[in-house]
């Protein structure tokens, strides 16, 4: 992975405005260097000026040391360049710091203007000092070597030092913006991976959600049935053997039917099972797979198709299972049969056998009253029961309460209404409508 631009502010260990020692140390070491050099210049320049030799030197001593601010202020060390040049002094300060300059991150005006000032500077001093020379020594010289030799010492002086800190200073700032770049795309890429682990673990809470509501629905209703017709089986064992080997027919029916859509539940849940392969501990992942974790983890959101559930067409052997089971159940349907989408029909067929399951567990022996309408752009139903009788009632078995949540849930989820509560008569109604499309 990168390094964040706060670990590289952290990383600093140089002192003040340095940020690194060794860096503290080059400047240092040219400093010195450049302090040495402008004090052995200093013993003519003090000839020349007509000044005591210790004061030359110290002059060029303190001159040549300014090279150790060259980071911090550019513009001092050039112009202290620029003003020692007619002493002739200052030969490493002046490349040196012109270099700084370029490099830094100042205007390139200001670089520009500088630069051309110390251009100007050597190329007049140049020319001065060559024609004094040429006039003290007596010979005959050419017009245009005098010209032709300032200029090529002013643009040898100046020309490297700015191109080459103008490379450095862009390579640089390239760096620096690849490096935020990187900073930032790093940033984002976890971002993602976050949201994606988040949408993906609601996925999941969705999925346990769904697979409670299918577990509920399979098992409670054929259960319910199974000791309804197990109850019925106790009580005309001895009156009437062949009701009672009717309903242990019934119960075995009933307990193949729930086994087989537990298998095919299972072996869904199994088969999805195997596509996650949890990471083995302390393996770390590179930047570069963070934005497939990110994309792996997004993709598990999208569920897979389901599995084929149960249809309106089924709804008549439904009724006749609470029917068997001794609940007097009336089936009306209105409109004309047609078929939906397969969690259209499967929610439909849902919410009646859950509403069937109810009446078996809360009001055995009430009469229910079974009503579907196929309508334009909707399909209603409803599941209406009457009082339960006196001993009916006491036939009650376990609830869990999640029928009711259950059956709103996959209804709201569709985009329809759910609507439940007792009547004004003491039984109690469900009714359901759900978009076509």
């Amino acid at each position: 992975m990168t390094t964040t631009g706060e670990d590289h502010v952290t990383a600093r260990g140089g002192p003040w405005w340095w940020e690194r020692r060794r860096s503290a140390v080059l400047d240092a070491g040219l400093a010195v260097v450049s302090a040495l050099e402008c004090g052995v210049e200093g013993v003519p320049f003090a000839w020349e000026a007509g000044v005591p030799v210790p004061v030359g030197v110290l002059f060029g001593l303190a001159a040549g040391s300014v090279l150790l601010v060259r980071r911090r202020w550019p513009i001092a060390v050039v112009l202290v360049a620029i003003a020692v040049t007619p002493a002739a002094m200052g030969f490493l300060l002046g490349i040196v710091g012109l270099y700084s300059l370029a490099a830094s991150d100042l205007p390139r005006r200001i670089i520009g203007s500088l630069a051309g000032m110390q251009s100007v500077g050597v190329l007049i001093v140049m020319f001065v000092r060559m024609r004094q020379d040429i006039a003290r020594g007596d010979e005959d010289v050419g017009d245009w070597l005098v010209p032709f030799a300032s200029v090529t010492m002013a643009l040898g002086v100046t020309a490297p030092p700015l191109l080459l800190g103008l490379y450095v200073g862009a390579r640089r700032r390239l760096m620096e913006s690849l490096r935020e770049r990187a900073d930032s795309l790093e940033r984002e890429l976890q971002l993602l991976a976050e949201r994606a682990e988040e949408r993906a673990e609601w996925a999941r809470g969705e999925e346990r959600t769904r697979i409670a509501r299918e577990m509920h629905d399979v098992v409670a209703h054929r259960v319910s049935l199974m000791v309804v017709h197990a109850a019925a089986l106790q009580a005309v064992a001895r009156k009437d053997p062949e009701k009672a080997v009717k309903n242990a027919a019934l119960v075995g029916d009933m307990g193949r039917q729930a086994l087989t859509e537990l298998r095919e539940m299972l072996g869904v849940l199994r088969a999805g099972g195997d596509a996650v392969r949890p990471r083995p501990e302390g393996v770390s992942v590179p930047l570069a797979a963070v934005g497939a974790a990110a994309a792996a983890a997004a993709s598990r959101v999208v569920v897979e198709e389901p599995v084929e559930g149960p249809s309106l067409a089924e709804i008549d052997e439904l009724v006749g299972q609470s029917a068997a089971a001794g609940m007097v159940v009336d089936l009306s349907v209105e409109g004309e049969c047609r078929s939906y989408a397969p969690e259209v029909e499967a929610t439909a067929y849902r919410v009646v056998q859950e509403a069937l399951t109810n009446v078996h567990k809360h009001a055995a022996g009430a009469k229910t009253y079974v009503r579907l309408a196929h309508r334009v752009s909707e399909i209603a139903m409803q599941v209406e029961n009457e009082p339960p009788s006196g001993a009916g009632a006491s036939a009650g078995l376990p609830s869990g309460g999640n029928g009711l949540v259950g059956m709103r849930e996959r209804v709201s989820a569709l985009g329809g209404v759910f609507v439940s509560g007792p009547t004004d008569a003491g039984g109690f109604r469900v009714s359901a409508v759900i978009p076509a499309a």
